[in-house]
């Protein structure tokens, strides 16, 4: 009695696992108003029109993010420029120094300019001299 009561159980147990299918049933997604497609030609077309209409949404996304963003960049411009108020009238350039004082004061530029050019091209000269052969390299 006992030896039945146990091979009851067990085949209680193992009698739901084997009566369910031992292959995944792969379904194709359902699109409400159509039929489940029939052939593989139709699945693949299908899958092509949700492909397409996808790309379609992604690219309407991407030219509204960029008008989105031209957008706030001409907003954050506007915002930085100041506004012009009180400008100060136009005054013309007037010369703060006279004649003579310009002309010291680019004779006293040349110069400078001279002794600069005079120094750096004694550098040059010496950097160019020619070298005698090194007499501490091994031969």
């Amino acid at each position: 009695m006992r030896q039945m009561l146990i091979l009851a159980a067990v085949i209680a147990t193992a009698t739901p696992a084997m009566a369910s299918p031992a292959v995944a049933q792969v379904g194709y997604p359902y699109v409400p108003g159509y039929a489940a497609p029939v052939t593989v030609g139709e699945q693949h077309r299908y899958e092509m029109d949700r492909l397409r209409s996808v790309a379609d949404q992604n690219d309407a996304l991407a030219r509204r993010q960029q008008f989105d963003t031209r957008l706030t960049l001409m907003e954050l411009e506007a915002a930085r420029r100041p506004a012009i108020v009180d400008a100060a009238p136009y005054t013309p350039y007037a010369p703060t120094r006279t004649h003579d004082q310009q002309r010291a004061l680019t004779q006293a530029q040349s110069q400078r300019r001279e002794t600069i050019v005079e120094g750096v091209s004694q550098i040059d000269a010496w950097l160019d001299r020619p070298q005698a052969p090194d007499r501490s390299a091994p031969q």
